[in-house]
Formats: structure tokens, sequence, C-alpha cells
């Protein structure tokens, strides 16, 4: 049996803008939204690749009924490579041989990182923000998740990895990365190192607007191996006895041959 119970009018005055905002929160209503594409989404790695570079497009759609912003928009696009666990540990001398003393371990960090903007990240969101939406280097390294302990303000370990990985161009960061075409699509292109690993690669764009977040998209794009070290990275990995035999057989033939080319009489 069904019970209905009657709202009076004033109830029910209260209960609709209750519902809109629910309706708002939940993504009912989308000023902006983005468009997005990539140069490509899968590259192939062989034994001459010295480099190359992904180019990210974006257009910025709104709704017929907004106007666009008075201040103009803001871009920040992230790419992150394939993630991995390490150790940062920190060495002292007190003689002549380095020890090491403390380290930290980090859970899942990218091996590649790069983030490009359309200005300098101060101008375009406050540092609260920046910390909530993980924009830049500061704010992805200072992440509680990126280490197995709790984070400190100044923690010596994250700013070691930071140097570390921006000496090997592996985190790097423009702030005039993101170029806008006209005032509502945008180019951004990132260099990618032969350093870089293989892997899949995620990028992140991120819309605001007077240090609002507007729209987020989310995209992908992998870097693998082919011919010969394709092989010999399958090889390796799903028949490793048969590979190590192999690389010890070709070792021994290799010193034989050395020795008989070059020997002495």
């Amino acid at each position: 049996m069904r019970v209905i119970v009657p709202l009076h009018a004033g109830a029910l005055m209260r209960a609709v803008p209750a519902l809109l905002l629910c309706w708002v929160a939940a993504g009912g209503v989308r000023a902006e939204s983005l468009v997005v594409s990539l140069s490509f989404n899968r590259l192939a790695v062989t034994s001459t690749y010295t480099g190359t570079s992904v180019a990210v497009f974006g257009a910025i759609e709104r709704d017929g009924q907004v106007a666009g912003r008075s201040g103009g928009y803001d871009v920040v696009v992230t790419i992150r490579g394939p993630r991995q666990a390490l150790t940062v540990r920190e060495k002292e001398a007190p003689g002549p041989v380095w020890v090491n003393r403390a380290q930290q371990k980090f859970a899942e960090v990218p091996s590649f990182l790069t983030v490009l903007s359309s200005r300098p990240l101060a101008d375009i969101a406050d540092p609260a923000t920046r910390r909530r939406l993980r924009l830049g280097l500061q704010a992805i390294v200072a992440a509680p998740d990126l280490t197995l302990t709790v984070p400190s303000p100044d923690d010596p370990f994250r700013e070691a990895l930071l140097r570390l990985r921006r000496r090997d161009r592996l985190f790097t960061e423009s702030e005039a990365g993101v170029r806008f075409l006209s005032p509502s699509v945008f180019r951004a292109t990132a260099p990618l190192p032969a350093t870089a690993p293989v892997g899949a690669y995620d990028v992140e764009v991120a819309l605001l607007a007077g240090g609002v977040p507007l729209a987020r998209h989310e995209g992908r794009f992998d870097l693998v191996k082919s011919g010969v070290e394709q092989g010999l990275a399958t090889l390796a990995r799903d028949w490793s006895l048969a590979y190590g035999l192999a690389v010890g057989v070709v070792a021994l033939i290799s010193g034989w041959l050395a020795s008989v080319i070059f020997r002495r009489d």
C-alpha cells in the first residue's frame, strides 16, 4: 500500500531550490566543455628512435545561453608517463666512503611528467586550488598518495625527487606551453625525449577561468616497442628461461670466436 503525503506550497517552494542545487552539483548544468584530440594515439619506438613530440589540440564548447568569459580562459595540460615505485635515499660521507642514511619510498611516481599552461600557474589559480586539482609539478609531487609515509611541509626527499627528475629532463614545466589560436581553440606541444619510457601516457586537460575550474578532459596515448626490440622484449618476458639460456650460449660463442680470431701463435 502506498501512502501519498501532500506537500504544502511553502514546503514545495523550499524543496525546488534544493533539487536544483543537487542537479547542478551532479553535472546537470555545464556551461563549458572540452573537445580534445592528440596528434597520435600510438607511437612505435624502434632502435633509431631519438625522441618526438605530442601535440594536444583542444576546443572550448559553450552552452548557447552562456556568453564568453570577460577575463578569458586558462588551460593546463598535464602528461603523466607509466607509474613506478622507487626509493629516494640520502647519502652521507662520514669518512672516505659514502653510505646510505635515511630513505623514503614512493608508491606511484610518474616515470615522465610534463605540465604545460597558458599562463604562469600562480596567475591561473591560488595555491589551494592548485593543490586540490594537482596543477603543476610542485602540487603533483606534494600529493599525499605519492609516498607511503605522511608528507611534511618541507620534505627533502620530495624535493630531491623533483630535482633529480628535472635534471634528467623527465619532469618539465612550461608556463607558455599552451597557445590559444582563437578565444576558444588552443594547442600545446610536449616534447618526448629518447629517455621517455615505453608504456601508457595519461593526458589531462583542465579548463579554468578566474581561478575557478570549469571542465576537465582525460586522454591517453601509448609508446610501444616494435621490430626486433619488441620481439626481444616479448621473448624475455614470456620465455625468460629460454631467453637466459640463449643469451648465455651467444656469450660463450662470442668469447670463443674472439679467442680464435685474436689468438697469437
